[in-house]
C-alpha cells in the first residue's frame, strides 16, 4: 500500500517506482505493509488475475511467493514469472502450432536422472511440509534442465506432470491427456524417488593448512583416510603451501576435511 505526505492511502495501481522510489504521477509516496483490503487501496481481484493469466498461474504466484505462515508483499509484475514458467513447461511437451505432444520416448542421460530423482525427493518432503514455494522452485530447476536438453523424454515429462499437479491442476490435466492418458492425473500416486540416485558419487572437502582453508579437493564419497591424505598433497594449492617440507601431521576426516600441520 502507498500513502502520500499527509498520510493518506492513494491507489496502489497508479504509483509508479522509479529508481527506488516510489511516485504518484509527480509526487513521491510511502510504500506501507499491510493486509490487502479496500481501506488500503491496494486490492486485487482474482478475477482479473484469472482473466489475464488462468487460475493455476495465480495459485502457482500465491504459493510461490513464500511460506504460508509467513506475510509477504504482493507484487502483480512478478506473477508473469510463474505464468512464464507454465509456458516453458507446456512448451517443453505440446507444439504450440499443431498442438501435438512432442515428449520422445528414449532414456535419460545420468545427470538428468540424478536431477530428477533428486526433485522428486525434495518436492516431495516441501508439500509435505506444506512449503510450496521451496518445491515450486525444484520444479522449475528441473525444467530449465529440460529446456536446455532441446527435446523431453518421457521418463522425465511424466514425473513433472504429476508433481505439477498438485499446484496447478489445470494444465497438468491438459498435458496428461496430451500425455496419451485417458485416467485423470488427480488420482495418480506420486513419483517415487530411487535411493540410489539420491548420494552424491563425488564429494568436495576443505583442505586446511595450520588451521586455514587453503584447497578444496574432489573425492570419491566413500574415499578412505588414505586416499583423501594423498588427494590433499598432490593437490597443486597444497603443494605449493607446503613448500616441499614434510608436514608435521595430517588429519582426515572422512567425508568431510583435512588438516595439514606444517
Amino acid at each position: 500500500a502507498y500513502t502520500d505526505g499527509r498520510g493518506i492511502y492513494v491507489d496502489a495501481k497508479d504509483v509508479a517506482e522509479r529508481d527506488g522510489s516510489y511516485f504518484l504521477g509527480d509526487q513521491p509516496v510511502n510504500r506501507e505493509y499491510g493486509k490487502m483490503g479496500k481501506s488500503l487501496k491496494n486490492s486485487v481481484s482474482p478475477d482479473e488475475m484469472y482473466d489475464a493469466y488462468g487460475a493455476d498461474t495465480l495459485r502457482l504466484y500465491e504459493m510461490a511467493t513464500g511460506p504460508l505462515d509467513a506475510s509477504r508483499p504482493w507484487e502483480t509484475r512478478d506473477v508473469i514469472g510463474m505464468y512464464r514458467f507454465l509456458q516453458r513447461l507446456w512448451r517443453n511437451l505440446i507444439d504450440e502450432q499443431t498442438g501435438d505432444c512432442t515428449v520422445v520416448d528414449e532414456p535419460l542421460d545420468d545427470d538428468l536422472t540424478k536431477q530428477l530423482h533428486r526433485t522428486i525427493d525434495v518436492v516431495r518432503t516441501e508439500m509435505d511440509a506444506l512449503r510450496f514455494n521451496t518445491a515450486i522452485a525444484k520444479l522449475i530447476e528441473l525444467n530449465n534442465a529440460v529446456t536446455k536438453l532441446g527435446r523431453t523424454p518421457r521418463a522425465v515429462a511424466e514425473p513433472m506432470v504429476l508433481m505439477s499437479a498438485p499446484l496447478v491442476p489445470h494444465v497438468a490435466e491438459e498435458l496428461w491427456r496430451k500425455l496419451g492418458h485417458d485416467e485423470t492425473v488427480t488420482y495418480l500416486p506420486f513419483p517415487e524417488a530411487d535411493p540410489q540416485y539420491l548420494v552424491d558419487d563425488t564429494i568436495e572437502v576443505p583442505v586446511q593448512i595450520n588451521g586455514k582453508v587453503r584447497s578444496r579437493i574432489v573425492v570419491a564419497a566413500d574415499a578412505d583416510k588414505a586416499t583423501m591424505e594423498a588427494a590433499a598433497l598432490a593437490d597443486d594449492k597444497v603443494a605449493a603451501a607446503v613448500a616441499g617440507g614434510t608436514p608435521k601431521k595430517i588429519i582426515v576426516v572422512p567425508g568431510r576435511m583435512v588438516n595439514i600441520v606444517v
